[in-house]
Formats: structure tokens, C-alpha cells, sequence
């Protein structure tokens, strides 16, 4: 039995998508009600990593684990592995970030991130770490000014990252739980090539048909921004992140998603291609609209 956590974000309903079929796959949420297309045969269960009886439950009979986490030093992780322990679990394949490898990120999400390895590794299973760059649907917090006024606000618009395509890090994901040999391994994921938000904006025009102007934002304008939706320590470590983009520390490229999967990563182009519903206009005149969140550079 595999155990998917993190359904309702970003990659970790895409592992359970992915899974193959003939898989015994059980999936946890707080809220089972908000877990969308469960493939037939998958178990949908609640379970809360504050809740250790339900934790128990859901890892009853499972042999691996794909665990995400997103609260901020909450305690989540070291509760869920203790919890795995306790239940037998195998293997522990843990969401992380590329950045925990940048010695010059000291953010407040970063040193959680360590920390959270560190918890990992010392837990006394089999482990992986997946390490993404910054996600390409990102970029969906462009949406909204997109379709509205074919404009992308964004903060340092021409500065490098070799962002990744969450499916891609997904179907690691789902190798490192079905295969054998990915024990004690941690893997750096990236795009194919690093690319800038003026890049993207301009692959979003192309495939749009209509040009689609950026604006850049300055560090006042993102703070603000930022601040209607994180509290205040969050925000500074997105500005520091951004920062360190800008300098050059997110471009670099990983060959990782061919190595594990045996094809190429995904560029930008494919992912807008596939998402491009998201960024259409509707029928009728594009209309005025006021400023919009930046894309996180995580």
C-alpha cells in the first residue's frame, strides 16, 4: 500500500493520478471532501498530522509514503514520521525544495526546509528527498491580469530560474514509489532551461495569439502584495528568494527528470500550451483591471 499526503495541492494530486493502477494507493487529507478526480480503486481517508489516532489509521498497512507538508515549523513532519515508524512504513519519499542546497538562503522557509530533511534522514526508514525549483503553475497567479489585460506584473522580471513542471515531479515521485534503487537518494528538479517572466510572458503571448506586455513591479509593490496573503516573515522570504534569483542562484539546470524517468523535462512552452485555457480571455473587449499577485518565486 502507497499513502499519498498533499492531494489537494499541487504535485501531490498529480502522484495519485499517476500511480499505476493494480497499485494499492490510499490518500489522506483533512478534508476528504475537497479531493478531486480519485482515480477508481483509490482510499480516500481523513487524517490530520496534529491527530495522531488518525494518523495511525491512515498509515495502517502502508508500505510507502509520499509526505507533504506546508506549515511553517508546525511540528507536522517529525509527527507523521514517528507516526510511519510506529506503523511499519518502509520507505518516506519527502517534497523539499531546491533551495535548501543555496548556502546563501537563510530565509525562515528555507531553514524549515532543512530541518525537515534532517528530521527525514534521521528517522530511522528508507528515504528520498525531492528537491523542485519553483513550479511552472506559478505562473497561474498571472491569470486573472492575463485574461483581463494581457499583462503580466511580476518582480524582477528578467532575472533566471529554471523552474519545473509539477507533473514532472510527479512522475518522479510516482518512479521513486514504485521502483527500487531510490533509497537515501535526494533529487534536484528542474525545467529543461531557465527561463525569466518577460520570457514567459512573451511564450504566453505566441501561444495566445496577442501580445502580452510585463510590467515590473518594484520591491514595495510585491511586499504589499504579499502581505494581503502571508504573514509578515513568509513575505520576507519571498523577497529574499527573489533576491537570490536575481542574482543567478535558481538557474541552474539539473538533467534529474530524465535520469529517473527516462525522458526529458517539460518546458515552459508545454506547460502554457496545457494550461492555456487559464490565460484565455473571454469572448469580447480585454477590460481594464487593478494590480495582481506576482508569481511566487519559491
Amino acid at each position: 500500500m502507497i499513502l499519498v499526503t498533499g492531494v489537494t495541492g499541487t504535485v501531490g494530486g498529480e502522484v495519485m493520478r499517476r500511480l499505476p493502477r493494480g497499485v494499492g494507493v490510499r490518500v489522506m487529507a483533512r478534508d476528504p471532501g475537497r479531493v478531486a478526480g480519485v482515480p477508481a480503486g483509490v482510499e480516500v481517508v481523513a487524517g490530520d498530522y496534529g491527530d495522531v489516532v488518525s494518523l495511525g489509521r491512515a498509515l495502517a498497512g502502508v508500505r510507502r509514503a509520499f509526505l507533504v507538508t506546508t506549515r511553517v515549523g508546525g511540528g507536522d513532519d517529525a509527527a507523521f514520521l514517528a507516526a510511519a515508524r510506529r506503523a511499519g512504513v518502509g520507505h518516506v519519499v519527502k517534497l523539499s525544495a531546491a533551495a535548501v542546497l543555496d548556502r546563501g538562503a537563510g530565509d525562515v522557509i528555507t531553514c524549515w526546509q532543512r530541518v525537515v530533511e534532517e528530521q527525514v534522514r534521521g528517522c530511522g526508514l528508507e528515504w528520498t528527498l525531492l528537491r523542485p525549483r519553483a513550479f511552472m503553475s506559478n505562473c497561474l497567479s498571472w491569470a486573472a491580469s492575463v485574461r483581463g489585460e494581457r499583462t503580466v506584473r511580476a518582480l524582477y522580471g528578467t532575472s533566471p530560474h529554471a523552474c519545473v513542471d509539477p507533473r514532472d515531479v510527479a512522475e518522479v515521485a510516482v518512479r521513486v514509489l514504485t521502483q527500487e534503487g531510490h533509497a537515501g537518494r535526494a533529487y534536484t528538479l528542474t525545467g529543461p532551461q531557465a527561463v525569466t517572466a518577460v520570457g514567459q510572458s512573451a511564450v504566453l503571448g505566441r501561444l495566445l495569439g496577442a501580445e502580452v506586455r510585463f510590467v515590473e513591479l518594484s520591491t514595495a509593490q510585491a511586499r504589499a502584495v504579499w502581505a494581503e496573503r502571508y504573514p509578515q516573515p513568509v513575505v520576507q522570504a519571498l523577497l529574499d528568494s527573489a533576491g537570490r534569483q536575481r542574482a543567478g542562484a535558481k538557474a541552474r539546470v539539473e538533467d534529474t527528470v530524465r535520469e529517473v524517468t527516462g525522458r526529458p523535462a517539460r518546458s515552459f512552452a508545454q506547460w502554457a500550451a496545457d494550461h492555456l485555457e487559464a490565460f484565455t480571455p473571454p469572448a469580447g473587449p480585454v477590460a481594464a483591471g487593478g494590480p495582481v499577485p506576482p508569481g511566487e518565486p519559491a
